[in-house]
């Protein structure tokens, strides 16, 4: 079949083959890219010219842009947009999009779905209110690279946990997820393994934590979840030791007006405390699209 579509390929532009794919018309193979995927798009515009220019038209990219991306391309700060701008070359703007971008003082990542061109969003935990944060007692900033923001939040020990956040962001129409990213445990290296602490890791299966999650539209969602398993050993406790994005829900976006969220994660009985947690961020993406490698 490689050697078919190669001949099919060379055959029909110098005249000596019969038709071949290089005299498909550029227009009728734009057409075509329309239906596929981006990624799709580029492996078939190695074939040969008309195929290139098909694939560098703005009619096959602007419908794999969001309907918000002139909005997008605004929250982002100059000197990372460069020459981009809602009248640049669409091709541009998807590839530049497609990669995570910080913003809002690196609190903030937007990118899109290379497949779907699905806007995803992020938000750090230095981009949320959390009680007692400015106090060394209870909290800890901890550097790392299994963050996108390379830094985490820490909780030694606290009475009252309660993490909120308000975002003003234009996500174009669809259904969105919204997920909270968190580790039970002290994560560090030693000799290159990576290794957990969890002498702090308390009071987590006694009450469960409670999920928020509100619209300015007027959609509400909310869910309990005991972020640890009693009575079993660190080996056999599946939500120790590991990354879990924790879903609150669904929310539907009707119209590309900026959205207006509120989230909050809190376990205030303060008849126990709680500790050894680590809080990394907040993900939005389209509730169709897979989230990371443990979600519960």
């Amino acid at each position: 079949m490689g050697a078919s579509l190669s001949n099919l390929t060379e055959a029909g532009s110098d005249g000596s083959g019969g038709p071949g794919l290089g005299d498909i018309p550029e227009s009728c193979v734009a057409c075509v890219f329309t239906y596929l995927t981006p990624p799709e798009i580029c492996n078939l515009a190695r074939l040969n010219r008309a195929f290139r220019g098909a694939a560098s038209s703005d009619f096959v990219w602007e419908p794999k842009l969001p309907s918000t991306y002139p909005q997008l391309l605004s929250l982002l700060p100059p000197e990372t947009v460069g020459h981009l701008n809602p009248l640049s070359k669409k091709k541009e703007i998807f590839a530049f999009l497609s990669r995570p971008i910080p913003f809002d003082e690196g609190t903030k990542v937007l990118w899109l779905d290379r497949v779907t061109g699905g806007v995803c969003l992020s938000v750090s935990a230095k981009g949320m209110t959390i009680t007692g944060i400015e106090d060394r007692r209870y909290w800890s900033w901890i550097p790392t690279e299994e963050s996108r923001f390379q830094v985490v939040a820490y909780l030694q020990q606290i009475w009252w946990f309660e993490v909120d956040g308000l975002i003003k962001f234009p996500f174009p129409a669809g259904v969105y997820r919204l997920s909270f990213r968190l580790h039970l445990g002290r994560f560090f290296k030693r000799l290159g393994r990576r290794l957990c602490d969890y002498g702090q890791t308390h009071g987590w299966d006694i009450k469960p934590v409670r999920f928020e999650l509100s619209t300015s539209d007027g959609q509400q969602v909310s869910r309990e979840c005991c972020l640890d398993e009693p009575e079993k050993d660190d080996i056999r406790n599946h939500k120790r030791g590991c990354w879990i994005d924790y879903q609150v829900g669904d929310f539907v976006v009707t119209s590309s007006d900026t959205v207006g969220l509120r989230f909050s994660m809190k376990q205030i009985d303060c008849t126990h405390s709680k500790g050894g947690l680590c809080v990394d961020s907040i993900s939005i993406i389209p509730s169709g699209l897979r989230h990371g490698k443990k979600s519960l």
